[in-house]
């Protein structure tokens, strides 16, 4: 069975993203690609990853208008990746557009509320509620478009999954009991999270800032 743990590699530099990769490689099961490494390294850099055999989940919330987002999808198809990240915000014309430019292998998933955010960071935002209350309403919007799920703290992913039962649930922002939160607002423990509806864990620092990552990712793997 195919781990739902996911390493978040985020680092500009492709060789020490490739020496992190190789020492988790058996315990994870994928690599997910955000826009710092994007930056650096682009198609080459996702290739290059994609040489250790397990999925690519590239993370680069794409939030633009209907056409440039579907036009940036077309030009990402030729890296196949499991997995592909924009806005839900964004709306319903440009979400339909995304999943209608990826490819067949690749699962659209829609942010919805970034687990950096909490309820005084919508409000200077202009948007009114709960972080959950945001996540419950973009998720039937994500679902309408026809997207194959939506990103989501721990927090709302329980009631996401209940709204949507057939959806693809990726929570990032997964911290084990006894680690720091970092810049992450809303957290909850990778077993909680999969408990309660979680199809991909994302953990990016615990692991990759440890000093034994492998270690580190076997003993969240563990906890699962």
């Amino acid at each position: 069975m195919t781990s739902p743990l996911y390493l978040a590699i985020d680092t500009p530099h492709l060789d020490a993203a490739q020496t992190l990769a190789q020492k988790v490689r058996h315990h994870v099961g994928g690599l997910k690609l955000g826009l710092e490494f994007f930056c650096a390294n682009g198609h080459h850099g996702v290739h290059e990853m994609a040489k250790l055999g397990l999925p690519i989940f590239l993370d680069l919330k794409l939030h633009d208008i209907p056409n440039t987002v579907a036009k940036a999808i077309q030009a990402l198809r030729p890296l196949e990746p499991a997995v592909l990240t924009v806005h839900a915000a964004g709306g319903r014309a440009m979400l339909e557009q995304a999943k209608a430019a990826a490819g067949l292998n690749t699962k659209v998933v829609a942010v919805t509320v970034l687990t950096s955010l909490d309820t005084p960071d919508l409000l200077d935002i202009g948007v009114g509620g709960t972080p959950h209350d945001q996540v419950v309403r973009l998720a039937a919007l994500a679902n309408d478009a026809g997207l194959d799920g939506i990103v989501c703290s721990g927090q709302e992913v329980k009631a996401a999954r209940a709204a949507w039962p057939g959806g693809f649930f990726v929570v990032p922002g997964v911290r084990p009991a006894n680690g720091k939160a970092g810049d992450q607002k809303r957290v909850v423990t990778p077993a909680q999270a999969l408990s309660d509806g979680a199809s991909i864990l994302v953990v990016g620092r615990p692991i990759s800032q440890s000093q034994d990552p492998d270690l580190a990712a076997r003993e969240i793997e563990a906890t699962l």
